[in-house]
């Protein structure tokens, strides 16, 4: 599959998911990316912002099953992943499988129930597959998890252990739409209470599995010089080496970066990584693996502007 053709399938898609989700653009096109470069997001934002709607409708349209699961202070492990019943009819253990098995999982405020389930989605996340009482079983080559949590300073939450932070490629912060953006959704929305669901816009898939996985394959092989592979490792180390950060980004990060920028790419018709497809995708990429450092916190600096004062200070190849 050619990078035009790449193209027009994401417009294909962006197309179908603005019939229901006013604005949002760029959650959409960090979606994009997330899923022709196998990744997962994690989306943080106030609630009422579209956040379950918008995955709904990109499932619907890239021709993947839905599933979600609404995590809670109870939730257990073999609630995400399923168990094993015993049948008194056949005198056997038959699975149940959990939710986790579909293609795309909205994980609903994650961030909502204890490290000990939130680390039943790591494997999953990171191999495709779950085990369950010592068996293995294989998950969707697509599998994909969009995660939403609320901001940490609300009531009731746990923070992400590092070691599942680091699982997602991007995390992503939604803002309130402008005010004209509004004023749409009002009158789009503003019928009714309740959810509506992508039935109700008619959202139609309008790319096949076939498609997918050949998009995600061409991907794969936009290519990416060494000037650029250099750049991104001077921008990920140089998160280790900012007074300002206790914690840097780690290798894992670098390489999830420049999977990232072939998909931008590609998503703008070229089989070519440049400077501006790190640049762009360097903030989503990194926010979320770094540790402000206490004196930099006291000083009441951010994540974000020592990121961006990090990536404009690193030089780019010209």
């Amino acid at each position: 599959m050619s990078v035009t053709e790449i193209r027009n399938l994401a417009d294909r898609i962006r197309s179908e998911v603005r019939k229901a989700i006013v604005g949002q653009d760029a959650t959409v096109d960090l979606l994009l990316v997330a899923l022709f470069s196998s990744g997962h997001v994690l989306l943080e934002g106030a609630p009422g912002t579209a956040k379950t709607l918008l995955a709904q409708c990109f499932s619907k349209a890239i021709s993947l099953q839905f599933g979600r699961i609404q995590f809670t202070p109870d939730l257990m492990p073999g609630d995400v992943l399923g168990t094993n019943l015993f049948n008194f009819q056949t005198n056997q253990f038959s699975l149940t499988k959990g939710p986790i098995f579909t293609d795309i999982l909205l994980a609903d405020e994650i961030n909502r129930t204890p490290p000990k389930t939130q680390a039943a989605l790591l494997e999953a996340m990171q191999e495709r597959k779950v085990t369950i009482d010592g068996v293995s079983y294989g998950l969707n080559p697509r599998f994909t998890v969009i995660a939403t949590q609320n901001p940490i300073e609300q009531q009731g939450t746990y923070p992400l252990p590092e070691a599942q932070l680091d699982r997602f490629l991007f995390k992503h912060t939604l803002d309130y739409p402008s005010r004209e953006e509004e004023l749409k959704i009002v009158a789009q929305h503003g019928k009714r209470t309740g959810m509506k669901t992508p039935d109700a816009f008619a959202i139609q898939p309008v790319i096949s599995p076939a498609e997918l996985d050949a998009a995600v394959d061409a991907v794969a092989a936009a290519r990416i010089n060494d000037d650029i592979i250099a750049y991104i490792v001077d921008l990920v180390r140089a998160t280790r080496t900012s007074p300002a950060l206790e914690t840097g980004a780690s290798p894992r990060a670098a390489a999830a970066l420049a999977a990232a920028s072939r998909a931008r790419a590609a998503l703008d018709g070229r089989d070519f990584v440049i400077p501006d497809d790190v640049k762009a995708l360097a903030l989503p990429t990194l926010r979320h693996r770094i540790l402000l450092s206490p004196a930099a916190d006291i000083e009441g600096r951010t994540t974000e502007e020592t990121l961006l004062a990090i990536i404009e200070q690193t030089a780019a190849p010209r």
